[in-house]
């Protein structure tokens, strides 16, 4: 069916993620004869009428698994496009629980690692639930450098030390070897950290560096872009659906996605908003991070609406250097 095809009112699922005492998470097997057979999803179904979804999850993984569940709190919420369908999956972190679960409905059962998840074949709206548990919920994005390299590293270290595992570095130096050293000295701190540095749009450094490579969204579309990457872990910036199939289909780390919001740099220009934001969510199952007039008190509405996180460069740092 094409995009532009009519689909019914979209089918609202629930999920849960159940950690073991060893932190390993349940995975349930989808059975024969049904829509992707033989797929590993987080245990849960279809919210009835008349049911919250908390209470809907609640019904559905006693009715799957015999246990009783505690506390939910909410993970991630992703609309999703199927061929024939179009759900939106509420997932839920089951704070605690009681009983052993077992497979009543005849599924499989698997208890997988944090690390392992991405190794089992999921449904697409699974996909983005898997980088939600495993991957940062925030991305900054460095300001401009003006040649204050001790103060710069100064502030990328204070988003370390507040938390922050993705860097993404944004500088228009033209000085090559200028450039390099920055990045190094900026790896360098990231690797201190157990963080990840992106080099934005440099293929060449990114690869001389073994850090992955961030694209704006003219160079994703590239036709030998494909060839230059060869293989080598990206980003991307995108701005349409068009720009997010290529950034799915050259199997992206994660996309940019904006802007969603009015920004201080383009105060009277509206986003996309968050409905918008998510209609394009819907499309691709890669995970996306919300750029554009948002920051770290917009990862809840960011999260309700399929996005990883937040990414950005003014909602992030203390001071514009």
């Amino acid at each position: 069916m094409s995009t532009g095809s009519r689909i019914s009112t979209p089918i609202h699922v629930v999920a849960g993620v159940i950690r073991d005492t060893r932190g390993r998470i349940l995975l349930a097997r989808r059975t024969e004869g049904r829509d992707l057979a033989g797929a590993w999803e987080f245990p849960g179904g279809k919210v009835e009428s008349g049911e919250s979804p908390v209470q809907a999850l609640k019904r559905e993984l006693h009715e799957e698994l015999g246990v009783e569940i505690g506390d939910a709190e909410a993970l991630i919420s992703v609309p999703q496009r199927y061929a024939s369908k179009s759900i939106v999956l509420d997932v839920y972190t089951i704070k605690s629980y009681t009983g052993k679960p077992k497979g009543r409905e005849k599924q499989a059962l698997a208890w997988s690692p944090l690390e392992k998840l991405g190794s089992y074949p999921m449904p697409p709206a699974d996909k983005p639930v898997v980088a939600a548990l495993t991957c940062p919920d925030r991305l900054a994005i460095t300001p401009e450098y003006h040649d204050e390299k001790q103060a710069f590293l100064s502030c990328i270290e204070q988003q370390l030390d507040s938390g922050i595992r993705l860097i993404q570095l944004r500088t228009t130096l033209t000085n090559a070897q200028k450039r390099k050293e920055l990045a190094v000295d900026i790896r360098t701190l990231c690797q201190a950290w157990d963080a990840t540095l992106y080099i934005n749009e440099d293929i060449a450094l990114a690869k001389m560096l073994d850090c992955p490579v961030h694209l704006k969204s003219r160079q994703l579309m590239l036709a030998d872009i494909e060839s230059q990457l060869a293989g080598h872990p990206f980003s991307a910036a995108c701005h349409s659906l068009h720009e997010l199939k290529q950034a799915e289909n050259l199997a992206a780390s994660f996309a940019l996605l904006g802007p969603v919001l009015r920004t201080k740099s383009h105060p009277d220009a509206d986003g996309i908003g968050w409905a918008g934001f998510s209609k394009l969510r819907n499309e691709v199952s890669l995970p996306i991070f919300a750029l554009g007039g948002v920051g770290l008190g917009d990862i809840v509405d960011a999260r309700k609406n399929g996005a990883q996180g937040v990414a950005g460069i003014s909602g992030f740092w203390p001071t514009r250097l």
